[in-house]
């Protein structure tokens, strides 16, 4: 396994791989939803590499950022033991200059994720282009946690003709059902253990869609009724193009729930 911190590195390495090439973008703070990317990306190609950046552009003041996990030494121990060829961890300056050429995210970007947290897409666009014309991947892998993430990169990847596959990955949970995030370890004890009322509000909805309820006022009330201790910012009920949906559609509705906990926002989702 190589680390790789510049462009010019990564470029000399890149020229010459004629193989598959898998790429994992992360922000690092790698846990098992992680892994599985890498061990998917491990499968189904011959050269893997996993970028570790967490990017400035996709965070709005007074979020997280400087507070954002780092475990650098513990990414690289991961990295080399899922046999990942190269790591990619390029500085702020690496990735940025002081005036950009900036992408835009389509209207659907300023919903749900993009509505209260506004610009966030377009930073997130912004550095994954970066790293696909850096990377140049067969196929590039992201979670299904981030759902209207992956439809938008889905929408880039179409709308500026790039030639990669988007692979996207299963959610991850812990054992109790808790969606796995690098950001779960802000959590205290009774945090932590009420955070479960999000999986379980999410599995109650599949199970009632499974005995052929339909209506979505009648699964958000369900939910927001499991839920009625939380600090839930939203339940929607959208499609594959996040427009809502007043019914279920089968095979393209996705459930979608976000809750704080303190100064801790966590989001997971169900795909139906």
């Amino acid at each position: 396994m190589e680390i790789l911190t510049t462009i010019e590195q990564l470029r000399n390495i890149r020229k010459n791989i004629t193989a598959s090439v898998g790429l994992v973008p992360t922000m690092g703070a790698l846990h098992d939803g992680h892994i599985s990317l890498i061990k998917k990306a491990r499968e189904e190609n011959d050269i893997v590499i996993v970028s570790i950046f967490v990017n400035p552009t996709q965070f709005l003041p007074g979020e997280d950022l400087d507070k954002y996990p780092k475990k650098d030494e513990a990414d690289k121990k991961i990295c080399e033991i899922c046999k990942v060829d190269y790591i990619f961890m390029p500085e702020i300056s690496t990735m940025y200059e002081e005036d950009e050429v900036l992408i835009k995210a389509p209207s659907k970007s300023y919903v749900l994720e993009g509505k209260t947290r506004p610009g966030h897409f377009d930073g997130v666009l912004q550095v994954v282009l970066k790293l696909f014309n850096l990377t140049k991947p067969t196929n590039a892998y992201f979670g299904k946690k981030d759902a209207q993430q992956l439809t938008l990169i889905q929408q880039m990847v179409k709308n500026l003709f790039l030639d990669i596959n988007i692979v996207p990955c299963e959610i991850v949970r812990e054992k109790d059902g808790l969606a796995l995030s690098s950001r779960n370890i802000y959590l205290n004890e009774k945090q932590r253990k009420d955070a479960l009322l999000i999986s379980k509000s999410l599995y109650q909805a599949a199970s009632l869609v499974g005995k052929k309820e339909r209506k979505s006022k009648v699964l958000k009330a369900k939910m927001y009724e499991i839920m009625k201790d939380l600090d839930v910012e939203y339940i929607a009920i959208v499609n594959r193009d996040f427009i809502q949906s007043e019914e279920i559609e089968l095979k393209n509705t996705i459930i979608l729930v976000v809750a704080r906990f303190g100064n801790t926002r966590l989001l997971d989702n169900i795909w139906i």
